[in-house]
C-alpha cells in the first residue's frame, strides 16, 4: 500500500501577499514570496513545519471559498490513483507529469472538498 503524508493547504486570495503577511503578523508564520513565469508569484506561508500555498484568485471567483484544496503526498502516486479509483473515489484531474520529479492528481472527496494527491515536492 502506498505511504500518505500531509503536505500543504492551499488558499485562493484576491491579494495573496497581503493574505501570507496576515499570517505572518497574527502567527509567527515566515512567508517566502517567489517570482513566477509570467510575472505571477508563488506565495508560501510556513507556520512550524505546516505549509500554506496562496495563489491568486482567477477573475470571475470572487466568490469562491478561499480554500481550493489541500495536498497528500505518496511514496506511489500510480498505485495510489488506481487503489482509489478502484474503490470508487472520484478524480477531475488524472495523474499528470509537472516535472520529471513531480506528479499530481486531484481527486473529490464524498462532501466535495479538493485534494491534491502528490508525489514529489512542489
Amino acid at each position: 500500500m502506498p505511504e500518505y503524508t500531509f503536505d500543504h493547504i492551499h488558499l485562493a486570495s484576491s491579494d495573496p501577499v497581503k493574505t501570507a503577511e496576515f499570517y505572518e503578523k497574527k502567527f509567527a508564520a515566515r512567508k517566502v514570496i517567489e517570482e513566477m513565469p509570467g510575472g505571477r508569484k508563488k506565495v508560501t506561508v510556513w507556520i512550524g513545519d505546516t505549509k500554506i500555498l496562496v495563489a491568486e484568485r482567477r477573475s470571475g471567483e470572487a466568490d469562491k471559498p478561499s480554500l481550493d484544496h489541500f495536498g497528500i503526498r505518496t511514496n506511489d502516486i500510480e498505485k495510489a490513483v488506481a487503489e482509489l479509483q478502484s474503490q470508487g473515489v472520484a478524480f477531475t484531474m488524472e495523474r499528470t507529469q509537472i516535472r520529471p520529479d513531480f506528479q499530481i492528481s486531484f481527486l473529490k472527496t464524498p462532501d466535495g472538498v479538493s485534494i491534491e494527491l502528490q508525489q514529489g515536492e512542489f
